[in-house]
């Protein structure tokens, strides 16, 4: 009775594992949000040597920029869970964290647009509007 139970197990067990696997190689992945962008402005927009260098110190700088964002966003996430943890309900501290944790939501998005705009500032006017077509899809496409 143990054994068939075991062998029951471990074959639900590599049932499981078959079945991840098999669905990781034959479902497309979802792509990532802006990933077209990307691929159009090092890609497809043929940069030159002015503009890539640019490109690459913009996107150093954002980088820590974002990073920096991103830290303070989760540190208004666990000020927000404090809040809810304390009152159990909608109460002056719980949306005093809500308030803060849109103002980091906000600066965040404020910082990816103006690093965007500083992208679109390095380009020729022939890579403009498909750049601008790039952005306005990473913005969308979650909403298709």
């Amino acid at each position: 009775m143990r054994r068939q139970a075991a062998l029951i197990g471990v074959t639900a067990f590599l049932a499981a594992l078959a079945g991840v696997f098999l669905g990781r190689e034959l479902l497309p992945a979802r792509p990532r949000a802006g990933a077209e962008l990307h691929e159009v402005l090092h890609h497809r927009l043929a940069l030159d040597e002015r503009q890539s260098a640019k490109l690459d110190s913009l996107e150093r700088l954002y980088g820590v920029q974002r990073r920096a964002l991103e830290f303070e966003l989760r540190a208004s996430n666990a000020r927000l869970a404090a809040a809810i943890e304390a009152e159990h309900g909608n109460g002056p501290r719980v949306t005093a964290a809500v308030d803060q944790n849109h103002a980091a939501m906000g600066e965040l998005q404020k910082a990816t647009l103006a690093h965007i705009f500083g992208m679109r500032q390095l380009l020729r006017p022939n890579q403009t509007a498909q750049f601008d077509r790039a952005v306005v899809k990473a913005l969308t496409e979650d909403s298709q």
